[in-house]
């Protein structure tokens, strides 16, 4: 038997999923652009890195708060851990496809990022052993 609870519990839900709907598209478009943006710069780590073999992104950090004073405009603090894959990086498969080496290496990187298009990644971004 439905009660009074269950139908204000109901309409509770249809309004937050009418907000979302609302609200979501442009926090959701800047949530991905932030994390192809940690995907670009982990490529480019093993780019120029002298490493054997490729690091893979293991762990970020939150995305920057999309609330309140956001500006998508204003470089971003970007923090992530990549560790160290069992692909070599004359394999030429993609890092996606690999899996983290066991005891493999790991680093921690944190910098800046743009998030416009194209996206700008700034030379700032510092990897330290952990």
């Amino acid at each position: 038997m439905k009660t009074q609870k269950d139908g204000c519990s109901l309409r509770g839900w249809a309004v937050l999923l009418l907000l979302l709907v609302w609200v979501a598209p442009a926090s959701l478009e800047d949530v991905y652009r932030y994390h192809e943006a940690v995907l670009r710069l982990v490529d480019g780590l093993n780019q120029r890195s002298s490493e054997a073999n490729l690091y893979g992104l293991l762990e970020r950090e939150r995305e920057p708060d999309l609330d309140g004073d956001y500006n998508p405009h204003l470089p971003k603090h970007v923090g992530f851990t990549v560790q160290e894959t069992v692909c070599s990086k004359k394999s030429g498969k993609s890092v996606e496809t690999c899996d983290f080496k066991e005891n493999g290496k790991r680093k921690y990187c944190s910098g800046t990022i743009g998030l416009e298009e194209p996206l700008d990644f700034l030379d700032d971004l510092i990897c330290e052993w952990n």
